[in-house]
């Protein structure tokens, strides 16, 4: 088989219908590939209803909200392609997207992860989707917008590569856990995503193990998706996933930056995530 996609669902019927109805009407002629959808236990029908609507999508249903890392890996697990394609439940898919990201990737052996231009509903690059690791550096500048500021400064713009051509193919760090194609052989190599990240950051620390094992991770701007981004998060949020954006950037520090910067560096890294936590869940509670 070419290609398995895997969708994780968590209470988002609508959004995950549309999803899996653009991949069966795009350009797969000639493309053997399976969907497979994992339900974080939504508990609300939805998983239900898209069974219904779409009998030859295999579907997982967990128990419990596992997070979309361990989701993923019981997607992963489970599907039998050459290729793996974890794609956001919120993404809508082109017509020739799917395959032109094989042909891509088949074509170039060194990839280890593609990712293709992202599109918001507006229109507007989401500027996410082709970044550098975040570094206690390029976290500031972001974090002060700098790189808003300066979007041609290859200083102030390194966290999202604001300079870099959106239309440009490149090698960059890292690419988004929306749609990211990898080879199995190349998951057998570097492992799974890791399920220390409940939700955010896992594909980062993803592309980070694979470019350490001596891969390309390609942003491929000839393919496209649109990316109805925070869809599901309108309003008041869930404090566990606003939690887990922020706990993501420690893990990834402590993971692969704890020997490469003093404890100096790492105390206001820390310290500075832990305060932007904090005030973000205020925040949130404050909503209506």
């Amino acid at each position: 088989m070419d290609l398995s996609i895997i969708i994780v669902n968590y209470k988002t019927e609508e959004l995950t219908s549309n999803c899996i109805d653009s991949v069966i009407k795009s350009n797969t002629k000639g493309l053997d590939y399976e969907i497979i959808l994992v339900d974080n236990a939504s508990q609300d029908g939805s998983v239900e209803a898209i069974e219904k609507q779409f009998p030859g999508v295999e579907i997982i249903k967990n128990t419990e909200n596992l997070g979309f890392s361990k989701a993923n890996n019981i997607g992963i697990n489970k599907s039998k392609g050459d290729y793996i394609l974890l794609l956001n439940s919120d993404t809508i898919v082109e017509l020739n997207t799917l395959k032109g990201a094989i042909a891509f990737v088949k074509d170039h052996k060194h990839i280890g992860a593609l990712g293709c231009k992202i599109l918001l509903p507006s229109g507007k690059l989401d500027p996410a989707c082709k970044r550098s690791f975040p570094t206690p550096l390029n976290g500031l500048y972001h974090s002060l917008n700098l790189d808003t500021a300066f979007p041609d400064n290859v200083h102030f713009g390194a966290y999202n590569l604001t300079y870099v051509d959106e239309n440009k193919t490149c090698s960059i760090d890292c690419i988004m856990g929306a749609f990211m194609l990898v080879p199995r052989a190349v998951i057998d190599q570097v492992g799974l995503l890791d399920e220390d990240f409940f939700m955010y950051g896992e594909d980062i620390d993803w592309c980070y193990r694979i470019k350490n094992a001596g891969y390309q991770v390609m942003y491929y701007p000839e393919i496209r998706i649109f990316h109805h981004k925070k869809a599901s998060g309108i309003g008041k949020r869930n404090p566990k996933v606003i939690a887990a954006f922020y706990d993501s950037m420690t893990i990834f520090y402590n993971k692969h930056y704890q020997k490469k910067y003093n404890k100096l560096t790492r105390w206001f890294v820390i310290t500075g995530t832990t305060i932007m936590k904090k005030r973000a869940l205020a925040k949130n509670n404050r909503r209506k």
